[in-house]
């Protein structure tokens, strides 16, 4: 359908009241039974149903509960596994600390420390082995729990602290206490780190089968503290002043320990300790040990060390049969109850995922009707916002006259369902989008108009303003009124220069045309010329380039918005340095001035700005500086680029070799404008002598210029009072050929400036009024001037101070606020002038 209504006759403003009055008509009856013309509704909840059921069953069979339970005995399995490297560790440590109590009694004696290191050394290779073999098991478990993995690494902490003890044992330079206790601090990290593992909770059975491998193995560690003590004591030959209360202690723990157990044992686990305490080698180490006990008031006996050894290592053998056993129930108790779970959790798993691969057989039959559909509505929409509509928003802001007519696909989802709505909404939604676009694209064209229209006139009213000064500027002959017209002749042209930019946001070609190219050093003194603060800008070595005609007006407009950024954004007593260098390719322009500066990030967005120039809006008009210097870029091929300075910005202008014409392909123009010099020097600004000649040198390369001054051509110095005459860019780009004629560079035309006169020639016979006493001439004063008809004028503008604006501005309007106040004023007495006369204005009565 059309999407661009006739303006002519009133259907736009009848379809902007309709557009949004878009209602789908369903097509043919909508069927209960038919799938795809379910609403969405139905179809999302009978597709959400099913896995809602599925949730329901797999919450209910708690299947998350069941993986973790099974993890959880998994792990206690592996860490009850690895008891079996505890003991042994165990086992060899009290091995190797028992021995060392004796052997330090020995040594205190004064005993051979060699054979001593000789008899620990077997004893400490074992308990090494035991440590390394435990440190293997326990790498797979380096994921269990945090306490676990705490608890053995003070384990390991507390062995290395017992391995560098072992060097203070042969020489005795440490007491026995200070030995033996890091040996006690290493079987006591191991015997926590045997009781660490956790079944969980509802596993009681676990927990007494923990509780019972432990307890064994504390009787165990009592009995082989004991039987250091006794061996310490046999070695020695005496008990010490504190062995009675460490024995007597000892015994109340093992005790205690030994009740623990046969709380928390099996009554199996019973029978066999009961076995192992009546054995023969178990009642000969009791026998011993009993005899070292304080009985009548008698003192204990010390007992024979070789004899004490032996039979207590076999008391320990026992023990550690029995706790072997007891830690291997435990062991097959966790694995069983582990394999269990598995078993549990496998089942319910399966049970899911049959029921979630029904839930999906079923949802899938459902969603592939809403997937299709939602899938052909994606792919239209995608084609919409990214083909068809950027389509047709591009063609309409190309367009220059009328609206081209647009069609919009109709939709492709065609059920009756919300998704065959929401794609007839897709539809309409852009249907209306070109219709906006189609008011937008008329309204943008109807500004473009008003733009263009403004501006052409704006043009007009100030070339008849500047053809106006130009004839006050030949006729007037005061220095001072001369340099106020040029001011006024300096604004206008910067008047001209805003009307282009607005031409520049219609996106309509300048009027400034030139048909001959034109030296690049010329184009940067038309650009200098069109800025306000032009005295500030100075060239410097300019190349020997020329710039193809029809590109220097929009190039001159360039240069002069960035050199009017430059000077406006730095402080008044700073120049603005330009340079123009031939790079390969073309030719590089810069701009350097000591101002402000920007911002990184507002670099980044100007720069951004300048490659790739944005359509007009407010915004624009706001920066329009930046903006018509984006977009006269784009139009020329030429790259923009602002970078920070040392003090400023850096403007880097790179112009393509396409806008680049040979050198010397023609004359090259006068810096200065030819014709306003003669003007100034016919009007006494600049001397006779030279002046033409001067304006009309060729600038050579590498020289500085300088902006022509009152007073002076290029070159000549002039005091820092003289004030700059106002240059304009068509004076500085029109050839000498069309000053002849009065030809202008755009519209302007205008006779020369008249020659001035010679001045008269002084008498060659000096007038004297006679000689005086001494024989002298007498002087005669103004006797040598030539007779005259008229004051000469000054052959320089007189120094003079300008008044203040802020001053005068008060001044002024404190004249018209009493003029305003004066003609409110009520009065009955009417003036009436004599006959003849005339009024302040100088009108006639």
């Amino acid at each position: 359908m059309a999407a661009g209504p006739d303006p002519a006759n009133g259907a736009v403003s009848n379809h902007r009241r309709r557009r949004f009055d878009v209602r789908v008509v369903p097509h043919r009856r909508r069927s209960p039974f038919r799938l795809r013309d379910w609403r969405m509704s139905t179809k999302l909840a009978t597709v959400l149903l099913v896995p809602s059921m599925a949730f329901l069953l797999l919450a209910g069979v708690q299947t998350s509960t069941l993986v973790g339970r099974t993890t959880a005995l998994n792990d206690f399995s592996s860490q009850v596994g690895i008891g079996r490297q505890i003991t042994a560790a165990v086992h060899q440590l009290q091995q190797e600390r028992d021995r060392s109590a004796g052997e330090l009694g020995e040594l205190r004696k004064g005993g051979d420390r060699q054979a001593a290191a000789n008899d620990l050394k077997p004893l400490q290779a074992a308990t090494d082995k035991a440590i390394v073999d435990l440190s293997r098991a326990a790498e797979p478990l380096a994921d269990a729990d945090a306490s676990w993995r705490v608890a053995f690494s003070e384990a390991l902490e507390a062995y290395d602290q017992v391995v560098d003890i072992r060097a203070a044992i042969p020489p005795a330079v440490l007491s026995s206490e200070t030995i033996l206790s890091n040996y006690h601090r290493a079987v006591g990290a191991l015997l926590d780190l045997l009781a660490e593992p956790t079944p969980g909770q509802n596993q009681p059975a676990l927990n007494d089968a923990v509780l019972r491998y432990v307890q064994l193995a504390r009787v165990k560690e009592l009995s082989s503290r004991v039987r250091a003590q006794l061996y310490a004591a046999a070695r020695v030959g005496a008990y010490g002043t504190e062995d009675r209360v460490i024995l007597a202690d000892l015994r109340g723990q093992q005790l205690t320990a030994l009740g623990a157990f046969r709380v928390a044992a099996t009554s199996e686990q019973i029978r066999r300790y009961d076995e192992t305490s009546v054995s023969p080698s178990f009642l000969v180490a009791t026998g011993l040990e009993e005899r070292s006990l304080s009985s009548g008031g008698a003192s204990p006996q010390v007992l024979p060390s070789e004899q004490w050894w032996s039979a207590s290592q076999q008391r320990q053998e026992l023990l550690r049969q029995l706790e072997a056993g007891v830690l291997d129930d435990a062991v097959r108790q966790a694995e069983e109850a582990s394999d269990a779970q598995l078993r549990t959790t496998l089942l319910v798993v399966g049970g899911v995922v049959t029921v979630l691969l029904a839930a999906l057989l079923i949802s899938l039959l459902i969603g592939r009707s809403v997937a299709r559909s939602m899938r052909m509505l994606r792919s239209q929409a995608l084609r919409i916002a990214q083909v068809e509509l950027p389509d047709a928003l591009d063609r309409l802001k190309t367009v220059t006259g009328g609206v081209p007519r647009i069609d919009v696909a109709p939709a492709v989802v065609r059920s009756l369902d919300e998704i065959g709505e929401l794609a007839e909404a897709f539809v309409a939604v852009h249907r209306s989008a070109v219709t906006v676009a189609v008011e937008q694209a008329l309204m943008r064209r109807n500004v473009n108009a008003m733009f263009v229209n403004l501006a052409r006139r704006s043009q007009v009213l100030v070339e008849r303003q500047l053809e106006l000064l130009d004839d006050l500027e030949r006729e007037e002959s005061d220095p001072d009124q001369l340099e106020n017209l040029f001011k006024l002749d300096h604004l206008a042209a910067r008047m001209r220069r805003n009307d282009e930019s607005l031409l520049v946001l219609a996106g309509t070609d300048s009027t400034r045309r030139w048909n001959r190219p034109v030296g690049l050093g010329a184009v940067l003194l038309a650009a200098a010329a069109e800025i306000e603060q032009y005295q500030r800008v100075r060239i410097e070595s300019v190349a020997d380039v020329h710039v193809v005609g029809h590109a220097v007006g929009e190039l001159v407009h360039l240069l002069a918005e960035l050199l009017e950024n430059a000077t406006a954004f730095s402080r008044p007593d700073t120049v603005v340095v330009v340079t123009a260098r031939v790079e390969a390719g073309g030719a590089l322009i810069e701009i350097v001035d000591r101002g402000l500066g920007m911002s990184p990030t507002a670099l980044v967005q100007a720069n951004e700005v300048l490659a790739s120039p944005p359509a007009a809006d407010v915004a624009a008009v706001e920066r329009m500086g930046l903006f018509v210097v984006s977009h006269l870029a784009a139009r020329l091929g030429v790259r923009v680029r602002l970078e920070g300075g040392e003090d400023g910005l850096v403007a880097r202008l790179a112009l393509p070799a396409v806008l680049l014409a040979p050198a010397g392909s023609v004359e090259l123009d006068a810096p200065p404008s030819a014709r306003m010099l003669a003007a100034s020097a016919a009007r006494g600004l600049v001397p006779q002598s030279g002046a033409a000649r001067q304006a009309a040198a060729p600038m050579r390369n590498g020289a500085v210029r300088d902006l022509p001054v009152a007073g002076r051509p290029p070159g000549v110095g002039v005091p820092r009072q003289g004030r700059p005459v106002p240059v304009r860019a068509e004076d500085v780009l029109t050839p000498a050929a069309d000053r002849g004629d009065g030809g202008g560079w755009y519209s302007r035309q205008g006779p020369t400036a008249p020659v001035v006169p010679a001045a008269a020639a002084p008498p060659t016979i000096p007038v004297t009024a006679g000689t005086n006493e001494r024989g002298l001439p007498v002087r005669v004063p103004m006797a040598q001037l030539s007779a005259v008809t008229r004051s000469a004028q000054p052959m320089t503008a007189p120094t003079r101070t300008d008044p203040d604006p802020e001053a005068v501005g008060g001044m002024l309007s404190r004249l018209y606020s009493g003029v305003r106040r004066a003609e409110a004023e009520d009065t009955t007495e009417i003036p009436v002038p004599p006959s003849g006369g005339h009024d302040e204005g100088g009108r006639r009565q």
